[in-house]
């Protein structure tokens, strides 16, 4: 049989569409700045555009507004927001309005007439509809259906159907998914999430060439039949990309699928990846260092107020302290303002907190959504006991239930507990043990693939959350 080569298809991983976004976003970003310089000058009474103008009349701080503009847009780095219309002009639009908040408070707190209000004006204004304007031709490129990729998904049992409805429930959808393929007879012409096994291995080629696939998914948990490998080898001559299903799960979900790895991935897969350079590390402690710092003494400032607002309701104690978990499975003591009525747990039974917990004070519940109940927490990392981005840190007696109930819990002790962390800016309150699941997996992908530019968007989005009052 002639091999025939794939046709032409965008092939973007969402890395490489993140790598596109925050390139679109600076240029954008840039052009504001330069739209804004030159219409500031043209309103200038002293000094039309030049270059002279560009060294003299901005201060330094103004050729950062363009940095403040991307932090704020972190958000959107996320591929699914990225593609989705609504949610881009929410995430433009809370953006601007947080923009133009801060540099008010900082404008009217500053010396009369010691800020321009017309430079920055223009830069938001043109920042906004630039950044807009990008985003809507990013998602008219990326996303059309004509565009996507082909996708076949071989293996319809468990690990096949985890994958149909993961991609099921995506919107837009990542690719075009055209069908299943397995060996079983029984499975032939069955629908998986709405989509239909198609054939078995015999078929694949013929398949491939009949709906132009651009990729297979590979979802056999089980072993693989040497006509099945014989038929994935042709389909890789042909051009066609092999992905494993556990790394398109992960690239879909930023979640490792704990329940469908087996026992040695452990060992084989995520202790070696999470392995982290030296270099990483030194600035994981730097950035520690500062970001317990800045905290201590930003706790220091709210201090006074939350301590009334704790004692005025509930009374003493103003702190909790709780044993918990650290790296290694070191025991510590976690420090946070009270946010629960007083003998929260005088039955003596360790419960976890669920969402709408009726033990949370009024109060506590403010504390909790500005994520302030938290800044004690800092005095931790400054004694090396947590990190400003890591798994949540755990109670020993919670530990104790889930590694029994849940495979790799454990793992979530390779690294220092974090203030803040991936599942934590990524989901809700983990009630129940199915919901610790989801939130596992979250965290396993982060100690998979854990480094400081990754560190620094889960700290840019927790922001993000306090600012939007998104706290739990």
């Amino acid at each position: 049989m002639e091999n025939k080569s794939k046709p032409e298809r965008w092939h973007l991983r969402a890395s490489e569409r993140v790598a596109i976004l925050l390139i679109g976003d600076l240029l954008v970003a840039g052009l504001a700045l330069f739209l804004a310089l030159y219409f500031w000058a043209a309103g200038d009474a002293w000094m039309e555009f030049s270059l002279e103008f560009i060294i003299s009349r901005p201060s330094f701080w103004y050729f950062l507004l363009p940095f403040f503009w991307i932090v704020l847009l972190v958000e959107l780095y996320d591929v699914q927001r990225a593609s989705n219309t609504r949610e881009t002009f929410k995430g433009i639009g809370l953006a601007l309005l947080i923009y133009a908040l801060i540099y008010l408070l900082i404008y009217f707190s500053s010396e009369p007439n010691s800020l321009p209000r017309r430079g920055v004006a223009l830069f938001i204004i043109a920042a906004a509809a630039l950044t807009l304007l990008w985003r809507l031709a990013y998602i008219r490129m990326f996303t059309a259906p004509h565009l996507l990729r082909r996708v076949l998904i071989i293996g319809a049992g468990n690990a096949g159907e985890t994958i149909a409805d993961v991609i099921s429930k995506q919107w837009p959808p990542p690719f075009n998914t055209i069908g299943l393929i397995d060996d079983n007879p029984q499975k032939q012409g069955k629908k998986v999430d709405g989509l239909t096994v198609l054939g078995n291995s015999s078929q694949l080629i013929n398949l491939i060439v009949e709906h132009e696939i651009t990729d297979i998914i590979l979802a056999i948990s089980g072993q693989m039949k040497g006509r099945m490998f014989q038929a994935i080898l042709s389909a890789q001559e042909m051009g066609v990309t092999l992905t494993p299903m556990p790394e398109v799960y992960e690239e879909l979900l930023s979640r490792v699928p704990i329940f469908l790895l087996e026992a040695e991935w452990i060992v084989r897969s995520f202790v070696e990846k999470s392995h982290t350079s030296t270099l990483y590390q030194l600035s994981k402690s730097l950035v520690d260092f500062t970001g317990g710092l800045v905290g201590t003494l930003g706790m220091a400032v709210f201090f006074p107020f939350i301590f009334l607002g704790i004692l005025l309701e509930t009374g003493f104690p103003i702190f909790l302290t709780q044993n918990r978990l650290g790296r290694g499975g070191q025991p510590y003591k976690i420090i946070k303002f009270r946010t629960m009525v007083r003998d929260a747990e005088k039955d003596g039974e360790t419960r976890m907190t669920e969402e709408n917990d009726e033990r949370v004070t009024r109060f506590g519940w403010f504390l909790r959504k500005t994520h302030l109940d938290e800044l004690p927490q800092f005095i931790n990392v400054m004694r090396g006991e947590m990190s400003l981005v890591g798994p949540r840190a755990e109670r020993p007696q919670l530990v104790k239930q889930f590694q029994k109930e849940l495979p790799f819990y454990r793992a979530r002790l390779l690294v220092k507990p974090g203030i803040t962390g991936w599942a934590q800016i990524n989901y809700g309150y983990a009630g129940t043990v199915e919901e610790t699941a989801v939130k596992l997996e979250y965290d396993l992908y982060y100690i998979e693939h854990r480094n400081l530019i990754l560190d620094i968007s889960i700290i840019l989005r927790t922001i993000w959350q306090v600012l939007g009052f998104k706290g739990q």
